[in-house]
């Protein structure tokens, strides 16, 4: 606290500045605050994104994603030239927020002072190319402060292939502040292959296998059925503090 008092008061010399107390809501996002930590929100972003399409008084429903249709994953690519199946998507992600429009991520005080990174990927799931889609998430001390779902550059010809550089990928957003390499115009797994070799070889990273249920970055990749969503959400750190406890 003195030195962020110092800081303050270093800025108020330099600078005409207000001091307008705890940050609780700054660029479309809301912050509240408790003993146990922080959550960041957008509430009021999502209401007014509902009431603005005509979607505020819509039905709600759990999961943005129906698990059960083959749709490429990011609407935004048909956004000039939609199809009735991509604006149904479109409005299933809708019902969706209207359903959670309080939840945020909350980052936790914690003991913990490791770093962890998830990486998942899905085989062939674009329906019109055939490629893969990586996903990734890191944690810092315990709280989620990057992710990532990704379309592969390159089909794969396996699923280990797919997963190789959704691999490498997500070491790379680990290691990015200090080896700024862009494995996304990487074609060749066999540069996936030595890279992660490398990095597991100088223990820079260490590789643990986690099982498809509790895959973390499984959520980045595809769609799921409720349960493993609401999970998977769960261990994100996203939770509802508008919602009955």
């Amino acid at each position: 606290m003195e030195e962020l008092q110092n800081l303050k008061k270093y800025l108020s010399e330099e600078f005409e500045v207000k001091d307008l107390g705890n940050l609780k809501y700054f660029l479309g996002m809301e912050v509240a605050r408790s003993r146990k930590g922080i959550v960041v929100s957008q509430r009021k972003y999502i209401l007014d994104l509902l009431k603005e399409t005509g979607m505020l008084g819509c039905k709600p429903i759990d999961t943005p994603m129906d698990s059960q249709k083959k749709l490429v994953s990011a609407v935004s690519q048909f956004m000039h030239s939609p199809t009735e199946e991509h604006m149904e998507a479109v409005y299933r992600i809708l019902r969706y927020l209207k359903m959670t429009p309080g939840k945020g991520l909350f980052f936790r005080k914690t003991e913990n002072r490791d770093t962890e990174v998830y990486s998942d990927a899905d085989w062939a799931g674009n329906i019109i190319d055939r490629r893969s889609t990586s996903g990734y998430c890191s944690f810092v001390w315990g709280n989620l402060v990057t992710w990532r779902s990704k379309k592969q550059s390159v089909v794969a010809r396996s699923s280990a292939e797919a997963e190789y550089r959704a691999l490498a990928q997500g070491i790379c957003s680990y290691k990015h502040s200090k080896e700024p390499v862009h494995h996304d115009r990487t074609k060749h797994v066999e540069i996936d292959r030595h890279f992660i070799t490398e990095k597991v070889t100088s223990e820079t990273v260490k590789l643990n296998y986690v099982p498809t249920k509790h895959q973390t970055a499984d959520i980045l990749t595809k769609a799921l059925p409720r349960p493993n969503f609401e999970d998977l959400t769960c261990k994100l750190g996203l939770y509802d503090i508008y919602s009955p406890a």
